[in-house]
């Protein structure tokens, strides 16, 4: 089981984070969603109150569903990665599904295994030199260079545990997902994908999902962010999410 914490009521959300984070690291826009939505906020497995829990990303996708059940998922990085693992596995599952920073995964088997091996590698850092040590080299990444301290979340992310994490990097990052790329087109919801207009790689993923989608999928982009979108800019990004919601009548469970 997920850890999951809920807010609101009415249709539903559920908010699937990223790496290093908690379901708590969509404080500054689920409140706004709540209003007239229910919030559902996951702990993916090896994060937060999941952090002991072991699973793939296709047995995490299992996972997820069954935390969320029926509703609109909203997917951040590698819990984008999680909810289109969902949505191609029990589409009945998600009526509506929103990408933010995400991939389809890498097509080119030298490029996984090569990521396989890097994730290993800062596992094994995280492993020998502690989470607060981890976390600073993470975010100092240039993906994070938009990302205002502030907004970062450093206390959030340092309520997860060196073991969930590194499990988590072995087993759940880009180098370990088989590429779904070839799937894509059978996805009958609507979907949203999104990047921050500074992120130009996973714009050019986006837009390159999108096409593979095809008429049911959008591409926006959220103005004055880079990678970490909803962070960078939550105001903006709740105002383009609820443009999308109102725009495709998405039909969401309760």
């Amino acid at each position: 089981m997920l850890h999951t914490e809920t807010l609101g009521g009415g249709p539903r959300i559920v908010l699937v984070h990223g790496f290093t984070q908690t379901g708590r690291s969509w404080a500054t826009v689920a409140p706004g969603l709540a209003r007239d939505h229910e919030i559902v906020l996951v702990d993916v497995p090896g994060h937060g109150g999941s952090a002991a829990v072991r699973a793939d990303l296709l047995e995490g996708a299992e996972l997820l569903g069954q935390a969320g059940a029926v509703g609109t998922y909203v997917g951040y990085s590698m819990g984008g990665r999680l909810a289109l693992h969902l949505a191609l596995s029990h589409p009945q599952m998600v009526p509506g599904l929103v990408l933010i920073g995400a991939t389809a995964g890498l097509e080119d088997d030298a490029a996984r295994a090569a990521r396989r091996d890097t994730d290993a590698a800062l596992a094994t850092a995280l492993e020998r030199e502690g989470i607060d040590a981890f976390l600073q080299q993470w975010l100092a990444q240039p993906l994070f260079a938009s990302l205002p301290s502030r907004a970062a979340g450093l206390d959030d992310r340092r309520r997860n545990t060196v073991d969930g994490l590194a499990w988590s990097l072995r087993s759940c990052g880009t180098g370990a997902q088989q590429p779904l790329w070839d799937r894509l087109g059978s996805l009958a919801m609507p979907v949203l994908v999104m990047a921050g207009e500074h992120d130009e790689r996973f714009t050019a993923i986006g837009r390159r999902m999108v096409q593979a989608m095809g008429d049911n999928a959008t591409f926006v982009p959220v103005p004055g962010a880079g990678h970490a979108a909803h962070l960078e800019q939550p105001e903006v990004f709740v105002e383009l999410l609820r443009a999308w919601l109102a725009s495709v009548n998405v039909a969401r469970g309760r």
